[in-house]
This record gives structure tokens, sequence and C-alpha cells, in this order.
């Protein structure tokens, strides 16, 4: 054990814990707000559940028997047993105990990137029910397929912090989620603008925060490859900022506050598979991209009339694809001596071949199941709140709270009976 490397990796899973509460206030503020409680709670909720049920089955499934290149692990950690003496594999320098832990986070914040799709009308006893089964039946299985050394990365496919295990896979699943669920009551033909623009910037602080243990965390050591991903961190989220910006004043005649975010949050997403892979203006090229094709992905749901609330599938399912295949042309094996080279440092297709195939993979294993266990849920017991639920608000009809005082039944603040009729109509 290296009491450095232990030390970082406690402070990096403190980092991407925070990211849950940060995520929760970036969603928060861009539903109405008779709804932001029953966001704040989706995201919290998932803290509480999630972290119980990784510590009995969840961290076995994806870690048990790891490196061998199979689908799923094996039970022999079932309730956290014998991790302290677990060899994840060669050359970790920290307790096996803090990788659960740190691995745990990653758990928690994947499902809980997928209430954004479904936010304004999803039961919160639906969403505890799909959350749960989602973690055993899609996020292990995918985990061992790429961290836990299954068939991916027996193949080489590379996967630093979560382009296809995080990202791909919410991402698909909330595009599965959505479609049963149905389109939010008056989309699109209503605006249904967000209500607090600060609380939303303030998320996406905390998340660019956080995101500094998410991807140089995954170095598991306080080290140049750390140091590296650090570096491209930061970049890519500035330029995915930037690139989402100038497309969106391209196209639509303005910047906005809310592009801004999102464009940063793009970036992230995109650099996470290959945080610690590439070198030099890499993560700024990786950013960019990911900005503006992200920020037109968004027209993608209005084509096809599915209705993802706050644009998941455009930033995450679509930034991690982005991410995830740009790695196969940017990886440098020089850059932190880990991976192996792309297509635009001498590596040849191999690599890129096996980023696709992972990335192919993964959306279509967390689609499918997604669909399968969201219809059955739905069958068993209902996902969607009733009209009048929706009309009154996630935050009265399922948690029998409000944010705001002065809240009325169509979801403004304070604005009284005219303002009422606005918002409903």
């Amino acid at each position: 054990m290296d009491t450095g490397h232990t030390a970082w990796v406690l402070v990096s899973a403190a980092l991407v814990l925070f990211m849950t509460p940060g995520l929760a206030f970036f969603y928060a503020g861009m539903v109405r707000a008779k709804n932001v409680l029953g966001m704040l709670m989706q995201n919290f909720f998932a803290m509480g559940l999630i972290a119980v049920l990784w510590a009995l089955v969840g961290f076995s499934l994806a870690f048990g028997d790891a490196g061998n290149a199979g689908v799923i692990g094996n039970l022999d950690h079932l309730g956290l047993e014998d991790v302290t003496g677990l060899d994840v594999w060669p050359g970790l320098a920290i307790p096996a105990v803090l990788f659960a832990a740190y691995q745990m986070t990653f758990a928690i914040i994947t499902p809980a990137l997928i209430t954004g799709a479904t936010a304004d009308r999803m039961k919160f006893s639906a969403y505890a029910v799909f959350i749960g089964l989602w973690l055993v039946l899609v996020y292990a299985p995918v985990a061992h397929w790429v961290f836990g050394g299954g068939w991916l990365a027996d193949r080489g496919a590379l996967d630093f912090a979560g382009g296809a295990v995080v990202h791909i896979n919410a991402g698909a699943a909330a595009l599965a989620v959505v479609l049963v669920l149905g389109k939010r009551r008056g989309w699109p033909k209503d605006a249904l603008p967000p209500h607090s623009l600060p609380l939303t910037l303030l998320g996406t602080g905390i998340l660019w925060f956080g995101w500094i243990g998410f991807n140089a965390g995954s170095a598991l050591a306080a080290d140049g490859v750390a140091a590296q991903a650090f570096m491209n961190t930061f970049l890519a989220a500035s330029a995915g900022m930037l690139g989402w910006l100038l497309v969106e004043r391209l196209k639509d005649g303005h910047p906005t506050t809310l592009g801004a975010a999102s464009g940063a949050v793009a970036g992230l997403v995109a650099i996470t598979p290959c945080a610690g892979f590439v070198g030099g203006m890499a993560g700024i090229a990786i950013g960019g991209i990911a900005g503006g094709l992200c920020f037109l992905a968004i027209g993608l749901k209005y084509r096809f009339g599915y209705d993802d609330s706050l644009d998941v599938v455009a930033v995450h399912l679509v930034g991690g694809l982005v991410g995830s295949i740009l790695l196969g042309l940017f990886a440098d094996l020089s850059a932190t001596g880990v991976g192996a080279d792309g297509l635009f440092f001498g590596g040849g297709a191999d690599l890129l071949g096996e980023q696709v195939l992972a990335s192919a993979a993964t959306l279509a294993y967390s689609f499918v199941a997604s669909l399968i266990i969201a219809k059955a849920i739905d069958v068993a017991i209902g996902i969607r709140v009733s009209d009048e639920d929706e009309l009154t608000g996630l935050d009265l009809s399922q948690h029998a709270e409000t944010a705001y005082q002065s809240l009325d039944v169509a979801g403004s603040v304070g604005g009284g009976a005219a303002r009422t009729q606005e918002v409903v109509r």
C-alpha cells in the first residue's frame, strides 16, 4: 500500500460523491418550480439505495473474478465478503475496500444521470424500483465488461473513467425509459423553460470540480497519469463550453448561460474515456468537437419525437459516443505510458475498431435491457404519474412538500391566478 496514492483516491471518492448533489442542482434548475424537490429527491435517493445495493451485490457482480474475460463477475464478495484481501489487479497500491468505495460513487451517479431525461413525470416508486434493478442487471455487467477486465477489456477496448460504463450506458437507458414514459403534458407545443438557471450554473460548477476526482482519480494513484488526466479534464470542459456556444451563436443567434453549462458538461463527458490516454491538445480537440456535436444532437428529439426533458441523450449518450470513438484516433501511449496508440499516433485502426465495438455493445445492451425493465415496471405498478399529479407537480404529488412556499399549483413562484392560468395553458 502507498499512503500518497491512498490519500488521493480517498479525496477522489469524496469528489465523485459530491458530483451527485451537483447533478441534482444542475437538473433541478432546469425543471419547473413544482418539480424541484422531486428532482433533488431522485438524485439524493440514489446515494442511499445504490450504495447499499453496491455493498450487498453490485461490487461482487462488477469486480468478482476480475481480470477474466467474462460477461459478469461472481458472487464471492456478496456483502463485501473478503474484499479486504481482494487483489483486483496486480500493482494496485490502495486498499481493495477503498477501490470498492471509489467505484461505489460511480455506481451512484450513473443511474442518477437518467433522471434528467425522465423529469416531470416519473413516479418515485417506479424510479426506486428501476434504479435498483438497473444497477444489478445493467450497470454491474457493463462495469465488468470494461472496468473489471471482462470481454471488452480483454479485446483491448479502453475506457479510462467511464465513457461507456457511465455515459453511454446511462444515455441509452434514458432513451429507453422515455420511450416507455411518453411525452410530458404539452411537449413540444408548450414552452417548458428552466425555473432557475443560477441553480443549474451552481450545479455545473460542482460537477466540474468533482469531475477532477472522477477522471484524475481513476489513475488510482497520485502520479503523472493523474496529473495528465487533470489537465485533459479541465481543457476539455473549457473547450466544450466554447464549442457549444460557438455553434449555438451561429445557429440561434445568441450564446446562453444554459448553453455554457451544457457545453462544459458535454466536454467533461467526452474526455472521460480519454483522460489518462491522451496528451497535448487532444483534450481541447475532443472537448470542442463534443460541445458542438452535442448541441446539434438536441434537435434529434424533435425530429424523432422522444421527450428527453433535460437532454441526457444529447449530452451523455452522444458525448460518451464522441469521446469513446475519438479515443481511437487521439490515444497517445507516449503521453502517459498507459493505453495504446490511436490512428493519429501510428497505432492503426485496431483501437478505433475496438472503441466502436465497445460503444455499440454498451448502447445496445443498455437500451434493450432498460426498455425491458421499464416496461415490466409499467405493467406491474405503473411508471408514470397521473395527469392530475403531473399538473400538480412531483413535489406535492410524490413527496407532499414544496421547494418554494409561495408555489402555486401550476409551478410558478408567487405569480397569482393570472400567472397560474398562463402556465397551465
